[in-house]
């Protein structure tokens, strides 16, 4: 590889693991890393090769690289991910998304179909804020009061936003690991890429997509509301959407089983996690998993763990 490429690879912080020969692409959404598809690992790794990336800006990438300009939409972020595809040569992968890392999915896939095979959206959100006849969740007063919080104190933002996106008080360790997930997130990054995540507006971009979706949807989101799945399942031309029981944003960590299972009968392979896993996460982590191939910068051991 040349130095071009390994720089693209060291910006996005890209690792690559597992024996499959189809590629499965992992994208975290804000305030997270790809540490939070730790958990989920054993059961990609055992059919696909897994390729993990940080947005840029956060985790192990390349904090320099971060642009106001260049990520000042979602659709900059999309390029992002594309460099990494065409770098590591990569077509009809399967990509795997959450929340604003699955709208990037949609943005990359609309641009070049052909380096992808499937996408599974979790939790996306094509636009938070409401308007004419849609009801993305959030009224633009609601937003800017949330982004003047984060801006005002960080940590506190994150104590309060946590758990409301993990929507389960009976889960304090998903709690505890998302807060400090958000907190010790660049406070620049974070309230630009907040500010950017919920301004976005990708609606138009749906009906342009070919690529066949599966929508994962929790059925008590309160970041995303239910309408919302079934608006991206009316508007994307090839997709199914599915209804997980359990609450909050994160249904891949509320509720893995569950998640895998539909991810697994939309693209036709039994995903499971082993007998007796139990998913749990007591922080932020970013990077290599033993066995994996680090292709970006080496990073912290994550601390997500799935522990029998």
């Amino acid at each position: 590889m040349n130095n071009a490429g390994s720089l693209v690879l060291s910006r996005s912080n890209v690792h690559v693991s597992g024996r499959g020969r189809q590629a499965l692409v992992l994208l975290h959404g804000l305030g997270c890393t790809q540490a939070v598809w730790q958990p989920l690992l054993p059961a990609f790794e055992a059919h696909y090769r897994v390729v993990r990336l940080d947005l840029v800006g956060t985790g192990g990438s390349r904090l320099g690289e971060y642009s106001r300009e260049r990520h000042g939409s979602l659709a900059g972020h999309a390029t992002d991910l594309l460099d990494v595809l065409r770098t590591l040569d990569l077509s009809g992968a399967v990509f795997v998304g959450h929340s604003i890392g699955a709208m990037i999915g949609v943005l990359a896939a609309v641009r070049e179909p052909a380096r992808f095979a499937n996408l599974v959206l979790l939790a996306p959100s094509p636009r938070f804020l409401n308007g004419r006849d849609y009801a993305g969740g959030f009224e633009p007063g609601d937003v800017e009061e949330l982004l003047a919080s984060l801006e005002n104190n960080q940590d506190e933002w994150a104590q309060a936003f946590a758990p409301v996106a993990i929507g389960d008080a009976s889960r304090p360790d998903l709690i505890m690991g998302l807060t400090s997930s958000f907190a010790s997130t660049n406070p620049g990054v974070l309230r630009h890429l907040a500010r950017v995540a919920f301004f976005n507006d990708s609606r138009l971009a749906l009906p342009l997509l070919s690529t066949p979706a599966l929508i994962v949807q929790p059925a008590r989101d309160m970041m995303v509301p239910l309408g919302v799945g079934y608006y991206l399942h009316e508007q994307l031309p090839d997709s199914q959407l599915v209804i997980i029981n359990t609450s909050g944003h994160f249904p891949h960590l509320t509720a893995p089983e569950a998640t895998l299972a539909a991810i697994g009968r939309f693209l036709g392979c039994p995903l499971a996690l082993p007998a007796g896993t139990a998913v749990s996460w007591d922080g932020p982590g970013c990077c290599p998993v033993a066995g994996g191939r680090v292709a970006g910068q080496p990073g912290a051991t994550p601390r997500f763990t799935a522990a029998s």
